[in-house]
């Protein structure tokens, strides 16, 4: 099977299993709420499992990511940064992107691997 980038629009019980595992300090109404409006949640899907994920608030041609994970146990194999890459792929209308840092150095090192750069508490890519 092929590791493969989806826009998540109805939740499986199977993805709330996985959802529980990438952000288990959440609930089902989190993810819910990630759905609606402007807002979209895109999943890393392998073997029909879910192993990283991002919520995405859309302005205009603006694109804020949030909670952005990677199950600990498929890291440093290149699903975080084919995720970002994707969705970006998937949302040409987006000109520029946001996320706020954690301040994690880990964190840090990924954000400038997929091209963006702090700007005082915010990495950007234009």
């Amino acid at each position: 099977m092929k590791l493969t980038i989806e826009k998540l629009t109805t939740l499986s019980a199977q993805d709330l299993i996985d959802l529980a595992k990438i952000w288990p300090e959440q609930t089902e109404s989190d993810w819910q709420a990630s759905l609606t409006n402007n807002r979209m949640l895109f999943a890393a899907v392998f073997n029909e499992r879910i192993l990283g994920a991002v919520k995405i608030n859309l302005s205009g041609d603006h694109g804020e990511l949030s909670d952005l994970f990677v199950r600990e146990v498929t890291r440093r194999r290149g699903v975080g940064l084919y995720l970002i890459e994707d969705l970006q792929a998937q949302l040409p209308q987006v000109k520029s992107w946001e996320m706020k840092t954690d301040g994690d150095a880990v964190t840090a090192a990924f954000m400038q691997a997929c091209g963006f750069s702090l700007e005082g508490s915010v990495w950007k890519k234009n």
